[in-house]
């Protein structure tokens, strides 16, 4: 990501939304963040913000980008997208 203190100039944030176990770890259901980076930093950048609860959680969860899986974690994040974090479920 650009750098997590400062926003990409006119750029709308990315907006994440947390799933079962992830909200659970995060502490809250969404957050925004920055754009201007790829999904691998925007890992980075909950690490940093959550600790090691999160950080387990995001190593097994798949993601969603605008309700799209992403098999692609060096891709750029357009600015103003949502992006799901979704763990493992449990049941069937």
């Amino acid at each position: 990501m650009t750098d997590p203190t400062r926003p990409a100039a006119g750029l709308p944030p990315l907006t994440v939304r947390y799933f079962a176990g992830a909200r659970a770890a995060a502490g809250r259901t969404e957050e925004t963040v920055p754009a201007g980076g790829t999904l691998d930093d925007l890992v980075t950048e909950l690490t940093a913000r959550h600790g090691d609860r999160l950080t387990a959680v995001l190593r097994v969860a798949s993601f969603l980008v605008d309700g799209v899986t992403c098999h692609d974690r060096q891709a750029p994040l357009p600015a103003g997208t949502t992006i799901d974090v979704l763990p493992p479920f449990a049941g069937g």
